[in-house]
């Protein structure tokens, strides 16, 4: 069953890869979504997928590349439709 994660990542996380890597690790998953820079020098993902897959993501973005130091994050999971599909709107996982 496939789910949305919806992940903030704080700390000194921009400027270390962490954008390149996340993605790396999200096509290593099989993961869709998308993953960015936000203006309060954190970095925001969504990715879609299979809960196994959503959930070592997230252990991922808990430690990030080795430059990074994750402060804290921020996560939720959304449930799938009654049809037990997500959107299905990413077409691979890209870098905004």
């Amino acid at each position: 069953m496939k789910k949305l994660l919806k992940v903030k990542v704080f700390g000194a996380v921009q400027g270390v890869f962490f954008r390149h890597t996340a993605k790396i690790k999200a096509d290593e998953l099989g993961l869709s979504g998308f993953v960015r820079n936000e203006g309060d020098s954190s970095v925001y993902a969504e990715a879609e997928g299979k809960e196994r897959a959503l959930n070592e993501f997230l252990e991922w973005c808990r430690r990030g590349p080795p430059a990074a130091a994750v402060e804290k994050i921020e996560f939720s999971f959304n449930e799938p439709s009654s049809s037990g599909e997500t959107s299905g709107k990413f077409l691979g996982f890209g870098i905004k």
